[in-house]
């Protein structure tokens, strides 16, 4: 295996669900480390580092939504949730919580494997910089050339679903942006579980970038057209 190879954490307290994912990720070209439980995970997360984290919602003692809250603490991995078909809240508080994506069980071992990419494809990607871009919206400013939001001297954490929105705003400032292609650049599909899922990221960003995100200034909502960037 290659040395640049993406190194996942799946986390999940079904040993033969392990098992079958490590084999089935492995021999797609990744990199793959287990956890049975949140706690094991955590003393994996403390030693290495990974390019994104697979985890199980409904795993005993800390479940996958709380860990996801508690990692978005103080750091920006990506994150997939594997949630049951009827745990359409657990979805949505997966999304509050800072989960990039969630994929319902059961499921197909390539659509993990597509959403997998999908989401990599959307962690930005830091480049030298000469001369940086930025775009300010109040006291925070957006460094279009590294995607890295700064609010003063401290770097403002983004997931990678966060950060590929900033992108897309940040390319059409003042510019409405529709919800349909919002809701491409997040899923493959447009479902009205998708259209609530972008509404969550919104203010989720929202959070990150207005002084009130109830009254937000920059990240505006444009009635009928989706949603706009206005920096100063």
């Amino acid at each position: 295996m290659m040395n640049d190879a993406p190194h996942l954490l799946v986390v999940d307290d079904d040993e033969r669900i392990r098992g079958l994912l490590k084999k089935f990720l492995v021999r797609n070209g990744f990199l793959v480390s287990t956890a049975r439980d949140a706690a094991q995970a955590r003393k994996l997360l403390s030693g290495l580092e990974f390019d994104m984290l697979v985890l199980d919602v409904m795993m005993p003692g800390e479940d996958g939504v709380s860990l996801t809250r508690s990692l978005r603490d103080h750091m920006m991995t990506p994150i997939l949730l594997l949630t049951a078909r009827s745990e359409t809240q657990s979805r949505i508080e997966g999304l509050e919580a800072g989960a990039d994506d969630y994929l319902p069980k059961p499921f197909e071992p390539k659509e993990l494997l597509l959403r997998i990419n999908a989401i990599l494809r959307r962690v930005p990607h830091v480049k030298p910089q000469a001369g940086p871009k930025m775009l300010h919206l109040g006291d925070v400013r957006y460094d279009m050339e590294r995607g890295e939001l700064w609010r003063g001297p401290d770097l403002v954490r983004l997931t990678a679903t966060e950060a590929a929105l900033m992108r897309v705003f940040a390319a059409a400032p003042h510019e409405p942006v529709g919800r349909d292609r919002l809701i491409g650049d997040l899923s493959e599909e447009a479902t009205d579980t998708q259209e609530r899922a972008v509404d969550v990221q919104i203010t989720r960003l929202r959070r990150k970038i207005e002084a009130d995100p109830r009254q937000p200034r920059y990240l505006q909502t444009v009635r009928g057209s989706g949603y706009m960037l206005a920096p100063d």
